[in-house]
Formats: C-alpha cells, sequence, structure tokens
C-alpha cells in the first residue's frame, strides 16, 4: 500500500474518521507509522490544502416569522406581518478528503439580536480560498443565502470558485423516490444525516437555547460527513464535473473528475463531426481524448446531415 490510489485513502482516511486510530490500524492490518503516513499523504495531496481546494458546505438558517390568517397560499406585509428576517444559525465545512471538520454557530446572545455577522465573515473567508465548492442543494439554497448575508454584512463576493451541485446531479441522472441527501444516503447504503428531531431544534434554536444550538452544530457537521459519501459515490457520474487535470502537476492525461493518471484506455466516443479515444479511470469515470482520430482528409470529407 505504498502507492496507495486516492479511493484507497480515501476509504482509510474515513474508516479513521469513524472509528478512531486503533480500530483502523486493526481494520486495515497496517502499522501505526503506516497510518501516520497516510493522514499525512491525505493532508499535503492535490486535493486538500492545496491546488485544488476542494470543500464541502452545508449551512442552516434560521426559519422567518410572520403573522398569518391561514396556512396555505398566504401574501406577507413584509411591513406588516413579517416578525423576524433569517439569518444563519451555523455553517459546516471540510476539505475534501481531509480529517477535519470545520463548522460555527451562534452564541444565545447573538441569536436573540440575529446577528450572524461573526460566522458570516468565517465562512466567507473558507469560500474565499476555495477552488470548487461542493453541497446539496447549493445553487438555490446554500450559495444564494449566503451571497445574500454577505452582502447584507458589508462583504465583497468572494474569490471566483466553481459549483458541484449532487442535488442537481442526482435530478439530472437518476430518479430516487427522493431527491433529499438523506434519502439518496438511505437507497446507496452509505453513510445518514443526523436525525434533528423535528422543527423543534428551530424552534429551540431561534429562542436563545445554548444546548439546542449546539445540537444543530452536530446536526450540520454531520450533513458535511454525509455530503462527503454522496459526492464520492455521484462522482463518476457527474458529466460536468471540473476538470481536475487543470490543476494537477503530471506528466501526462490524467483524469478530469478525480485527477488520477491511472486510465485505462479502449473503445471510442463519436461525435458528428469526429472521434475519440475513450478511458475510463480507476475512480469509475469515462472520458476521452481532446484531439479526434480522423485524418485531415478523413474531417475534409466528412458531411453532416441537414438540421432540423
Amino acid at each position: 500500500m505504498s502507492n496507495v490510489s486516492s479511493e484507497r485513502l480515501y476509504e482509510i482516511i474515513n474508516h479513521y474518521q469513524l472509528n478512531g486510530e486503533q480500530k483502523t490500524i486493526e481494520y486495515y492490518n497496517i502499522e501505526k507509522e503506516t497510518l501516520k503516513r497516510y493522514l499525512r499523504k491525505n493532508r499535503a495531496n492535490n486535493f486538500n490544502g492545496g491546488s485544488p481546494k476542494i470543500l464541502l458546505l452545508d449551512i442552516e438558517t434560521a426559519p422567518m416569522r410572520a403573522y398569518v390568517w391561514a396556512l396555505w397560499k398566504q401574501n406577507v406585509d413584509p411591513k406588516t406581518q413579517l416578525i423576524n428576517d433569517w439569518f444563519c444559525l451555523t455553517w459546516a465545512t471540510k476539505w475534501l478528503f481531509d480529517t477535519k471538520v470545520y463548522s460555527q454557530k451562534l452564541t444565545n446572545g447573538e441569536v436573540l439580536e440575529e446577528d450572524d455577522s461573526r460566522i458570516i465573515r468565517n465562512i466567507w473567508k473558507m469560500l474565499n480560498e476555495a477552488d470548487i465548492v461542493i453541497a446539496h442543494n447549493g445553487w438555490r439554497f446554500d450559495i444564494p443565502r449566503l451571497n445574500t448575508r454577505f452582502i447584507i454584512n458589508g462583504l465583497n463576493p468572494p474569490m471566483p470558485y466553481q459549483i458541484i451541485d449532487t442535488l442537481s446531479v442526482a435530478k439530472k441522472s437518476f430518479a430516487f423516490s427522493s431527491n433529499k441527501l438523506d434519502m439518496i444516503n438511505k437507497s446507496l447504503g452509505i453513510r445518514r444525516k443526523v436525525d434533528t428531531g423535528g422543527f423543534e431544534l428551530w424552534d429551540k434554536c431561534i429562542n436563545g437555547d445554548e444546548n439546542s444550538l449546539k445540537k444543530m452544530e452536530r446536526y450540520n457537521r454531520g450533513d458535511v460527513l454525509a455530503l462527503e459519501d454522496l459526492y464520492m459515490k455521484l462522482r463518476p457520474w457527474i458529466k460536468s464535473h471540473p476538470n481536475l487535470g487543470i490543476y494537477v502537476e503530471a506528466n501526462g492525461s490524467v483524469c478530469p473528475t478525480c485527477g488520477s493518471s491511472n486510465l485505462n484506455w479502449g473503445g471510442s466516443y463519436v461525435t458528428p463531426a469526429g472521434k475519440y479515444k475513450t478511458f475510463r479511470c480507476e475512480c469509475g469515470a469515462v472520458g476521452r481524448s481532446r484531439f479526434t482520430e480522423l485524418t485531415k482528409d478523413q474531417r475534409k470529407s466528412l458531411v453532416r446531415g441537414v438540421a432540423r
């Protein structure tokens, strides 16, 4: 296992996170120094703390409160009916393949003042470092919500990053009975979300209960770990995955999905104007060469049907 693959490394690190040092050593029948070497490799490789920096992200927000006269199809007047607007309660992040989960929560005083400026500044710093951000429903929830709190708190946009939304991937490529993160993970037999106990937790949090805020933070941290497992399952299926080959320094071709150079070439990918070599990576993803196999004369003689 001296040249451990990124997949195997992830498996060992994941076991270490869940079970600790001794159980991981016994389960994989490795020396303590070997495990330490893997932990160092994990910290130093291209997929955490370096380039690209891939950040897993999840946030929890306070609900809006308002006066209403019915349970369905209500128009709430923000001047007279809105009691309070939403704000961020907790956030949790993790660099892909790293062992540490970062998180913050509001204090009870900050909740009662609806002041999330402290934790918003810190999550901004992490997004500002990231090359790629992974979130479940990130396009419609986490990212626009964070952007809203950034501008309200007087922050400029973070430096550019690419987004992988696992919810969008699930909807595009699969037909799960439910696209909620916990239900997808249940279907795939991987790590589940932490149980919150329902809306009562949010109710206690917005009333400043410190124990409930701590529980919310634990729940948030569990979401990030469950998200990482889901991403790893979905990763080979993400056709629009950011090209990691741009970030990885290597001699020869590497997988655009995971950055590995262990590519098994064979087969062809055909378009209306070209024919390309294909490969399958050790991570399971498939890809193709950039340049067509057709000769110059073949390309010149190639014709196409009339567009509809």
